[in-house]
């Protein structure tokens, strides 16, 4: 109980000692030990520019899931893992910025990178939303590390890459191998097991089931 306690006082001190609604934190301050690579706060994604409302490469995150995703990674821990972070909150205006760029039908500089395969006109609603359950704060977009012998992390081969607009990032997809599928499976475990709910299309997508599914936010991460 005692230790509980305490775990609760940090979330609710963090969250205070950011420029955040209360119920936020930084996800790295109560979780230093994942790899975090956000995204949107580099070109380094499928508009192959920085993202409306992304100044910091934070994960920001509602604090209910962010308990829940610390428990996750403690467990993780035991057996050589650890999480790699693309994406957490995202501001309204970064859905705004999405939805701009999938309609621009001549933007197709990270088609063969990101979208090979379908036509940009088909990626609305299925990959890009008018409204993103990460506005809300709950989900997260994720994957595994496996630590190596010399003690650095390589990223899990999950038989596609964050944000490939395609059948193949399907988690349940046919043509991923074995062992590829053994990953996926692990990452989705881990996270139901944690009170997460998953999205078949993409294996990396997850949002808690605390979710009051009422509010969206758009305040900047910095």
């Amino acid at each position: 109980m005692k230790n509980l306690l305490v775990l609760f006082y940090c979330f609710a001190c963090v969250s205070l000692a950011h420029d955040i609604p209360k119920q936020f934190v930084d996800l790295s301050d109560v979780l230093p030990d994942a790899h975090y690579d956000i995204r949107y706060a580099s070109t380094n994604n499928f508009v192959g520019e920085k993202i409306k409302g992304y100044h910091a490469a934070k994960c920001i995150i509602h604090q209910d899931a962010a308990k829940a995703l610390t428990i996750a990674a403690n467990e993780l821990k035991k057996s050589g893992y650890r999480f790699n972070i693309f994406d957490c909150y995202r501001p309204e205006r970064a859905v705004g910025h999405f939805m701009a760029w999938a309609q621009d039908l001549s933007a197709l500089k990270t088609k063969a990178e990101y979208f090979p395969n379908l036509a940009k006109s088909t990626l609305v609603p299925d990959y890009i939303a008018a409204k993103s359950g990460h506005s809300r704060g709950y989900t997260i977009d994720l994957s595994l590390e496996k630590k190596q012998p010399d003690g650095s992390y390589q990223p899990v081969d999950m038989g596609s890459p964050f944000d490939l607009f395609d059948t193949l990032s399907n988690t349940e997809d046919p043509r991923i191998t074995p062992q590829q599928s053994v990953n996926r499976q692990l990452l989705k475990s881990v996270m139901l097991n944690h009170g997460f709910t998953d999205y078949s299309l993409e294996w990396w997508h997850f949002t808690h089931s605390s979710d009051p599914r009422d509010r969206y936010w758009d305040f900047e991460i910095r």
